[in-house]
């Protein structure tokens, strides 16, 4: 080989390889969305035909409408989040379109009080406000800016349904010529904003300043004093919104969100001795939260003194009734449970009508996005970022887990919304705010990794 030759090849041979270039994917999250629109379809037109022998007449326009409102989140995303995680909002089409199911199902048996149009309207003001949030918020790490302006306006969306009446014992609507909203709902995500911008800020405090008791490291007074107005906080919104419910979600979010920054298992021991204490007094104390331990305790104390089953017995009761493969949509008779069936007792309509197999293949769906929710927290750099993805996953697990158990009988029972499955307007459009953020952090996530992605 001549000279020439040779220097005509060198710089082929010592040119540097190419970047590779991370797939998007979003042609996986439109294949995930449709199938979860024709599942959704599905369901729908096999209540109709259990309950009447025909498709309901309205199958057409539902399915066009849920397959809309997806597309428009989609596209969202494709324009707004290219490398985000493309199983996270088909999940959300997905739960939020078998919620819709459900509610249709048990509209058919109180004709007098359909909430099914309602929640649909719900459901496309909660894609509205996903499609806001993946298109307004660019960086995340914004919102690490108005963490003290986030805790004013969660503690003032908790004190606000003290100033209403009780609804069914619990003061956490609040309800103004027939509307009806939950702030508990929004002041969640708030309080994980705050909670994500103050323990990133403080982290290496939290974990090696102040002294040594047994096995915990305890921080420095001016860092310790938050944690301890959180407890106090979650059992002042126990006592006076008798909430037992949204007191643990709180309280909960911020132990796991302590653990992960800090690391330190004794914050975990620490976190439930001061629940377990909190939920003690207060389930002694207060009324309202102790018949619920009470019922919790003897669920069928009720029918043993002849005054027929109470709610929980009837949850059970339904669950039992499902069985493995369940008696399908449509064919249950979870509407004996009373006036919280398509609300706190969804999930055991769920139970009786899917079977074991289909609420197991429910609690999957929750765990993948929780799941995708830790992942893309763990692949970000800052701590915010990564604080803040972890503590909205860790809302959604914490919410099934306590909604869950409460009906299952796990647990005492509380009064929040399963999420995308329950009636509830608050609710729907604070899991669709959830499932926007998390987009965001996971487009982060995987665009850092990308040498060709913009900064």
């Amino acid at each position: 080989m001549t000279r020439a030759g040779a220097e005509a090849i060198a710089p082929a041979a010592d040119a540097p390889a190419p970047a590779a270039r991370l797939a998007r994917r979003r042609g996986v999250e439109l294949t995930l969305i449709l199938m979860a629109v024709l599942l959704s379809v599905y369901g729908y037109c096999a209540v109709g035909l259990a309950r009447t022998g025909s498709v309901p007449p309205g199958a057409a326009g539902y399915g066009a409408g849920l397959g809309v409102l997806a597309l428009l989140a989609h596209g969202a995303v494709r324009m707004r989040a290219p490398y985000a995680d493309p199983l996270l909002l088909p999940i959300g089409v997905l739960l939020n379109g078998i919620g819709l199911v459900l509610i249709y199902r048990l509209d058919l048996e109180t004709p007098g009080d359909r909430a099914a149009p309602t929640q649909l309207v719900w459901s496309t003001l909660g894609v509205a406000l996903f499609a806001f949030v993946v298109a307004a918020l660019r960086d995340h790490r914004v919102l690490q800016r108005y963490a003290y302006v986030s805790v004013v306006g969660a503690l003032a969306l908790l004190t606000l349904p003290i100033l209403f009446p009780a609804v069914n014992g619990a003061r956490i609507w609040i309800r103004i010529a027939g509307f009806s909203i939950q702030p508990g709902e929004f002041a969640k995500v708030l309080l994980a904003v705050f909670f994500a911008a103050y323990l990133a800020a403080n982290r290496t405090a939290l974990a090696y300043a102040g002294r040594r008791i047994w096995f915990v490291q305890l921080p420095a007074g001016r860092v310790l004093g938050p944690v301890l107005a959180i407890w106090l906080l979650s059992v002042v919104v126990l006592v006076l919104e008798r909430d037992l419910g949204t007191s643990l979600l709180f309280f909960g979010l911020f132990v796991v969100m302590l653990y992960v920054a800090t690391g330190r298992t004794g914050w975990i021991a620490v976190g439930l001795l001061l629940a377990a204490l909190g939920a003690v007094a207060v389930g002694w104390l207060e009324p309202h939260v102790h018949s619920r331990v009470e019922d919790w305790l003897h669920p069928f104390a009720s029918i043993e003194a002849g005054r027929g089953p109470n709610q929980l017995a009837q949850s059970l009761f339904s669950f039992a009734a499902g069985g493995l493969l369940g008696t399908g949509l449509g064919l249950g008779h979870s509407t004996l449970i009373g006036f919280a069936v398509k609300s706190d007792f969804v999930l055991a309509t769920a139970g009786e009508e899917l079977g074991l197999a289909g609420l197991s293949a429910l609690f999957l769906l929750y765990g993948l996005l929780v799941e995708r929710g830790y992942r893309a927290g763990l692949a970000l750099r800052d701590p915010f970022g990564r604080l803040l993805a972890i503590g909205l996953a860790s809302i959604v697990a914490l919410q099934v887990f306590v909604i869950a158990g409460g009906v299952t009988g796990l647990i005492p029972l509380t009064g929040m919304a399963m999420p995308f499955l329950a009636q509830g307007g608050s609710s729907v459009v604070t899991n669709w705010a959830i499932v926007a953020l998390l987009i965001r952090v996971s487009d982060s996530a995987r665009r850092q990794y990308d040498g060709k992605a913009a900064p």
